[in-house]
């Protein structure tokens, strides 16, 4: 017989409010880093389904290829706290859907360009009474914003005579301009909306463990504007300089004599700079450690290179570096863009004595910041006063004041060629350096 289960004891007393409130319409959950409301939201929606014999629930993320390793794999955690037998469910993943064996009452889950789909499933006996909208900033940012929460709202509470909710969840971005932010203060004055924000401290410690407690205090002691948005969900703003946290202890000559791995980051211009960055991969010392770098700017200099010249430049700084600390094995993170360069570069690199491995850089602008920036937070980065270019952009990089007060960071297009191919080298490297980093900050919730 399984041991029957307090509601007190599986949620946080901040949510105690709203889990049998059937009144209020829009449920906006936000919070920091473990604030429990994806918990809650499972928890919420596996009790609907045993409770209510008459309705269902649909379960959406905007994108369908982010629903299993997420909140798919959250609800059948739910199942397990609320002590319930999974063998009273029918679970199946292809389709995504978790059914109640008594009643029949279904979880649907869904991606959001997939919602005609999901009306085409759902037995028009049992309307859906709960939607749960997670990571609701892609609704945002990949999506229509309040447009489309509107349609998915008017798509699912047809059928309903009352009780029909909706839970949104999200962290909320640092900048106060962001869309989500925004919507959420104007939901925020209606009555039929209650905003509950948490963060970890909300959390009994026992819930959460020391190893997640040490996380979020090596946060605050290394940066506390990002702990405050990280870890307590404050919308702090945004810094004019991208990587404010970048200062003199980040700045030291190479801390090893030899590099197995040496990764290098690479942005290509034909009339702005190229730049070559090379980082040894130090295992002990568990940091990244800048070795050199070249710059060159055919503006500057008053001559243009050709990528064949680039290439034998690339060349001489690998056989230099080969030599210098016997690194066996170079990555190159290239611009995307530079096709013409990356095959200039494996045509000479094919005879070295050294293997080169020459690899797209992926591009992915907000992300590729968010993970130097942890990199830098954590003192995984270290960065050689050889690199004056990159030091230089380091005091310079921006995001453009118009694009923030819109809601969105868009990083000023101009002297950030360092910058691009730092941010190539840490997105190329990410498997191997994030164990550098505490457990939390691993992750792609970032």
């Amino acid at each position: 017989m399984p041991r029957q289960v307090r509601i007190s004891e599986i949620i946080i007393p901040k949510y105690l409010q709203i889990f049998n409130n059937r009144t209020v319409k829009h449920i906006i959950l936000t919070s920091g880093r473990a604030g429990t409301k994806s918990s809650y939201a499972a928890i919420r929606s596996d009790y609907q389904i045993v409770s209510d014999p008459s309705g269902s629930v649909v379960v959406l993320r905007k994108h369908h290829n982010k629903l299993r390793k997420t909140v798919y794999k959250e609800m059948l955690r739910g199942i397990s706290r609320l002590g319930i037998p999974k063998n009273r469910f029918v679970i199946t993943k292809s389709p995504m859907e978790i059914s109640y064996r008594k009643t029949g009452s279904t979880i649907y889950f869904s991606g959001s360009d997939g919602i005609d789909d999901t009306k085409g499933i759902i037995d028009e006996d049992k309307p859906i009474r709960l939607v749960v909208l997670d990571e609701l900033t892609e609704f945002f940012d990949d999506g229509e914003g309040e447009d489309e929460l509107t349609n998915i709202e008017a798509t699912f509470v047809r059928g309903n005579k009352g009780g029909f909710q909706m839970i949104y969840l999200y962290n909320p971005p640092k900048n106060p301009n962001a869309p989500v932010n925004q919507w959420c203060r104007k939901m925020e004055k209606r009555d039929d909306c209650i905003h509950i924000h948490t963060d970890y401290r909300d959390v009994p410690a026992d819930w959460l463990g020391t190893d997640l407690i040490a996380s979020a205090e090596a946060m605050k002691n290394a940066d506390e504007k990002m702990y405050r948005w990280v870890w307590l969900g404050e919308a702090t703003g945004v810094d004019d300089l991208i990587y404010y946290m970048f200062s003199e202890k980040h700045k030291e000559l190479p801390a090893r004599k030899n590099y197995r791995i040496i990764g290098i980051g690479v942005d290509y211009g034909q009339q702005n700079a190229t730049v070559y960055l090379p980082f040894g991969l130090n295992m002990e010392r568990r940091s990244l450690d800048g070795l050199w770098e070249y710059y060159y700017s055919g503006r500057d200099q008053g001559k243009q290179k050709s990528p064949s010249e680039y290439a034998k430049d690339f060349c001489d700084m690998t056989d230099m570096l080969h030599e210098k600390y016997a690194c066996s094995i170079f990555y190159a993170y290239i611009d995307p863009s530079a096709a013409g360069l990356a095959e200039e570069l494996k045509r000479k690199t094919r005879e070295k004595p050294y293997q080169v491995l020459i690899k797209d850089a992926e591009n992915t602008v907000s992300l590729g910041i968010s993970r130097v920036q942890k990199v830098l937070m954590y003192q995984v980065l270290k960065v050689s006063p050889r690199q004056e270019n990159l030091v230089r952009e380091f005091g310079t990089y921006e995001y453009d004041k118009n694009s923030v007060e819109k809601g969105k960071e868009v990083p000023v297009k101009e002297d950030d060629h360092c910058m691009d191919a730092l941010r190539y080298l840490v997105m190329g490297f990410w498997k191997k350096i994030k164990h550098f980093l505490p457990a939390e900050e691993r992750g792609e919730k970032d």
